[in-house]
């Protein structure tokens, strides 16, 4: 198979169904701000800071695959083209980072004080992951409601809540890669 397959040349890109739309539909900007966020991650990775964060990050890149062609596959489509099968975000996804925001967390001093991004370079990157977060999260909210207001399907709501979960997880992370590398929060000084 090419990597190239020139169909995108004029500007249209195919959805799962095998719809074709604009490169700068709504939807394509949301899946494309969370592939976006899985390569903030793999750079994360590369840092090779901490081999269990490392492993959560990996993890959370596969759930990131299953998002993005979640967002790629408009609600109403067949789930299966062929060999390949479209899993919907299930609200467990985000259960589980719950647990993983706690875990970390009990293993912080309590937060007292806004936080910089910053510290190490662990944790700048993963702060930096945070925001980049947050931006694919408010495409999926525009998604959401210009489905809406066009009276089509709407997006799988478990994509939004995953990303609200993800962002305060990586928020936890920044901060748990500071404290293992015995490096301080950066606090904000009004």
């Amino acid at each position: 198979m090419r990597i190239y397959t020139r169909t995108g040349d004029l500007g249209e890109t195919g959805l799962f169904g095998g719809e074709r739309v604009s490169k700068d539909d709504l939807r394509v900007e949301a899946y494309g701000g969370v592939d976006e966020l899985n390569a903030t991650l793999g750079i994360a990775i590369a840092l090779q800071s901490d081999s269990e964060v490392d492993a959560l990050l990996l993890s959370i890149q596969h759930d990131l695959f299953t998002l993005g062609s979640d967002l790629a596959t408009p609600e109403g489509e067949g789930l299966q083209k062929g060999r390949v099968a479209i899993q919907r975000v299930p609200p467990e996804m985000a259960t589980r980072l719950e647990t993983e925001i706690d875990r970390y967390e009990d293993t912080l001093p309590p937060l007292t004080r806004f936080v910089l991004p910053g510290g190490s370079p662990l944790s700048a990157h993963l702060h930096f992951s945070r925001t980049v977060c947050r931006r694919a999260e408010r495409a999926c909210v525009t998604l959401a409601r210009a489905e809406e207001a066009a009276y089509r399907s709407p997006i799988n709501p478990n994509a939004i809540i995953y990303l609200n979960r993800l962002s305060d997880l990586l928020f936890v992370l920044a901060r748990a890669a500071n404290h293992r590398q015995g490096v301080s929060d950066i606090h904000w000084n009004p």
